[in-house]
């Protein structure tokens, strides 16, 4: 089997990796974007409760997490998807380091323009919707990035939960070949495929919600 030959039979499982990374880094913005909009109620009890969860999942590592979600839960009559299982583990700890890149993002927003906007008369909502989020989106750019690419290196994990991504292929691939130097070759070209992808599109996202003239340090 040449090398080529290789990189088309794991290119099959490419979609799941690809599904997985995706479907992990939506539950991480969305909790992540969660916490850091309860975390501006500035409610005491809800703050520590906030703590607690940043504090916890990001200590927690990511195969232990997944294993006592999709193996443990069942013990007490929960059966997990394997898809929701690396939703909820790997999602909820990306969440956890994301939460503290839009605390940041939204701290960095001048507030002489909440006050303008608060002085024109604008609501709550309409000033988070139309002045914060979008400055907030634009400064979180390199942090949420930085979060994507460490949620595609954990993404090989959905092997564990029988999912056929690209490492379950491999791994029954090179069982039958015996051919491990060219395959896990081929599998980091994969995912290095994978990567430059996800940062083109993000870097589209990030010049088409550019503000015209602001310098990104």
């Amino acid at each position: 089997m040449s090398f080529l030959q290789i990189l088309g039979q794991l290119a099959t499982g490419a979609g799941y990796t690809i599904l997985v990374t995706l479907a992990c880094i939506a539950a991480g913005l969305a909790s992540g974007l969660g916490i850091a909009l309860l975390a501006r109620l500035r409610i005491e009890a809800l703050d520590r409760l906030l703590d607690a969860y940043t504090y916890v999942f990001r200590g927690v590592p990511v195969l232990v997490l997944l294993f006592l979600v999709y193996f443990g839960l069942p013990g007490i009559g929960l059966h997990v998807p394997s898809i929701v299982a690396m939703m909820l583990s790997l999602g909820l700890i990306a969440g956890a380091y994301l939460a503290e890149v839009f605390r940041g993002s939204f701290a960095a927003v001048d507030p002489n323009e909440i006050m303008a906007a608060e002085a024109m008369g604008m609501t709550r909502r309409q000033i988070l919707l139309s002045i914060e989020m979008p400055q907030i989106l634009r400064f979180a750019v390199p942090g949420m990035l930085n979060e994507f690419t460490t949620v595609l290196k954990y993404s090989p994990f959905a092997y564990t939960v029988g999912l056929p991504e690209i490492m379950k292929q491999a791994m029954a691939l090179a069982a039958t070949t015996l051919k491990g130097l060219e395959i896990y070759l081929a599998i980091g070209l994969l995912y290095f495929g994978i990567y430059k992808l996800m940062l083109f599109l993000v870097r589209a996202i990030e010049r088409r919600f550019s503000v015209p003239g602001f310098i990104r340090l």
